[in-house]
């Protein structure tokens, strides 16, 4: 997975793509848009209340819109 970045692809690709990593299994790379980055595995994509949240392994779930950017990583994801 090259980097995927929500504004290039539309919302419903980019939760297709979070939806992959979440089967996959694998550690992805996650920039916020807040700038923040973060290397995690995908646990889940719910829709709570109307807005979509990806979860994780290690860190706090994150709504979707707030998520700039995602790629594979090669690095393994913090306990």
């Amino acid at each position: 997975m090259s980097r995927i970045c929500q504004d290039d692809v539309g919302q419903c690709d980019f939760i297709d793509v979070l939806e992959e990593a979440v089967v996959r299994s694998r550690p992805v790379a996650v920039q916020l848009r807040a700038g923040e980055l973060f290397i995690d595995q995908m646990m889940d994509v719910v829709t709570e209340a109307g807005t979509d949240f990806a979860v994780f392994r290690s860190h706090d779930r994150v709504a979707v819109k707030e998520i700039a950017a995602v790629s594979r990583s090669e690095q393994r994801a913090m306990p």
